[in-house]
């Protein structure tokens, strides 16, 4: 039990049963706004309008990302239809390539059993699987930097021979011009940091003339360059506001009301890496010494690398004055590869206490199920979070199972089933977590309320959307809508398409009225309290359907 990483049945068993529920599961909840619906949405626009350019939301001009998911979701939704699976297929593949990558460069660089394990910790990390099950830009990014990071670790090893070397480094380039159309200079600009901060720490000079700068700088331009030059072409005013505003504007001002405490990304990071947190601070320990039994001749420094990959990044999303849950995602690759080099020389004790962490997880987990209605921070929630708990509850069970098989296993020494075994209970909890969410996730979306609109709708109908915009809805009802007194993450759009919103309320009822009388049909998804002023107002209207979140109305 303690060769299992030599088994080639067993891994082969592994990553078939891993892909297979890894995709399945891409299926099976409703799309959660606002990211989910967001993504979807361009995509289908993009689909529809054939306009592979200029990237849209709602029909406005939308140049807050590049369009590197946008088209990977269209191409999706081209070739197997519109749906939740669709949706995020792209992202689930770089999900798993994540793992693919951590699992071929700990094989290469460091031997067979770090690369079993490499995989296991990364494919069974909270929020790692988590984001791979969700349809965001985050993981798109962070898939793309694992091909760099990691093909940087197999070019650079001593043992890689002069072809070895290039066409590796050639995969890292390509990784980062993907990276780049994923998210934006950020996927240039996170690596050479690392770079060169590497350089300085190891004094490795030469990695510099190791790197094929002239072959891969053409293939990173290749890449990334044609759609930049082809959106500002189309779109003049592209360029200042994405180059400008989304990137040096966002990191250094407050603008976006993003910025989160200092600890920020560490409250992302502990319940993030479980069922590894046990395990983290000796392995970030252990990666800032070298080995004792390292060759003076040995140039390239694979752990320090992976130290000032995560180290680094980390840092540098805590210092932004922009600070959402998946910037730190990027690290978690490599500190799956460090915690695979301490696995590799665990001793029973610390493996011990790793998986009485999880455990112990468990069981609060299980232990606050029952309070879980009392987080309800609307009446109508209760239900929601009623049906959550039988959820909630396998997840804990499975933890807390986990977690004491492992640690029988680790009181005896089996390393390799400990692993696999803390590494199954993480993946499973995660995923029945995931899987219980979709009844708030079908709320969330208005999902229920899409049958009661489509009835009201013809061809004609013309749709508004007062004071809110509602991401995913948007998506199931397969139409876009007129924006009233919104502006948000459109308010650059709307500047360049002023036509396409409507300013205020009252210019909105004042061509909704005219509309009624004139027999135009019109349907409103609108905010409650913007609801009940129009009814006060004495606005005509007929309520069509409403949940807690929003309310639709008709004019006709």
């Amino acid at each position: 039990m303690n060769q299992l990483h030599k088994s080639n049945t067993l891994a082969w068993s592994l990553l078939v049963s891993f892909t297979l529920v890894w995709l399945y599961v891409l299926g099976i909840r409703t799309l959660v706004p606002p990211d989910e619906g967001r993504y979807a949405e361009m995509a289908r626009e993009m689909l529809v309008s054939g306009d592979w350019i200029t990237t849209r939301l709602n029909g406005i001009k939308y140049f807050e990302k590049p369009p590197l998911q946008t088209w990977m979701n269209a191409l999706s939704f081209g070739a197997f239809g519109l749906g939740e699976w669709q949706a995020r297929l792209w992202t689930g593949l770089c999900g798993l390539i994540g793992v693919f990558m951590v699992a071929c460069a700990g094989v290469k660089v460091f031997g067979r059993r770090a690369g079993f394990y490499a995989a296991l910790v990364l494919g069974s990390s909270f929020f790692w699987v988590a984001s791979g099950q969700i349809d965001s830009l985050d993981m798109s990014l962070s898939g793309m930097m694992t091909i760099s990071l990691c093909a940087l670790l197999v070019a650079q090893r001593d043992q890689a021979s002069a072809s070895e070397r290039r066409n590796w480094m050639l995969v890292c380039w390509a990784g980062m011009a993907l990276a780049v159309l994923a998210k934006g200079l950020i996927g240039l600009v996170l690596p050479g940091g690392v770079l060169v901060l590497y350089t300085l720490a190891a004094r490795d000079w030469a990695i510099w003339g190791r790197l094929h700068l002239g072959k891969g700088l053409l293939l990173f331009f290749a890449i990334a360059a044609p759609w930049f030059v082809l959106v500002a072409l189309k779109n003049p005013e592209q360029p200042h506001f994405f180059f400008i505003h989304e990137h040096f504007e966002r990191f250094f001002l407050k603008a976006h009301k993003r910025e989160g405490a200092w600890y920020y990304f560490f409250t992302m990071l502990i319940p993030g890496i479980v069922p590894w947190l046990g395990l983290l601070p000796q392995s970030l320990l252990q990666a800032m010494r070298r080995d004792q039994g390292a060759s003076k001749k040995e140039i390239f420094q694979p752990k320090l690398l992976l130290l000032i990959w995560a180290v680094f990044i980390f840092v540098f999303f805590s210092y932004s004055s922009s600070k959402l849950p998946g910037y730190v995602l990027p690290i978690f690759p490599a500190l799956a590869l460090l915690l695979a080099l301490h696995l590799e020389k665990v001793t029973r004790r610390s493996a011990m206490l790793a998986a009485a962490l999880l455990a112990l997880i468990g069981a609060v987990g299980i232990a606050l199920v029952p309070r879980m209605p009392g987080a309800a921070s609307h009446p109508d929630e209760v239900g929601l979070l009623l049906a959550y708990q039988p959820w909630a509850l396998a997840a804990g069970v499975i933890a807390l199972a986990g977690g004491l098989l492992a640690l029988r296993s680790a009181y005896k020494l089996r390393h390799d089933l400990t692993v696999l075994t803390l590494a199954g209970a993480g993946f499973i909890a995660t995923q029945l977590l995931l899987t219980g969410f979709e009844t708030y996730g079908h709320h969330r979306a208005g999902l229920a309320l899409v049958p009661k609109i489509e009835a009201e709708l013809k061809p004609e109908t013309k749709i508004y959307s007062v004071g809110t915009y509602e991401q995913s809805l948007t998506f199931y009802l397969r139409r876009t809508v007129t924006l009233v007194d919104y502006r948000d993450e459109f308010s650059f759009g709307l500047e360049q398409q002023p036509e396409l919103g409507i300013p205020t309320v009252d210019a909105f009822v004042d061509i909704w009225t005219r509309d009624a009388k004139a027999g135009v049909r019109s349907v409103a998804i609108i905010r409650k309290e913007i609801y009940e002023d129009l009814r006060a107002r004495g606005v005509p209207m007929r309520l069509v359907v409403q949940d807690t979140r929003r309310t639709v109305i008709a004019n006709l």
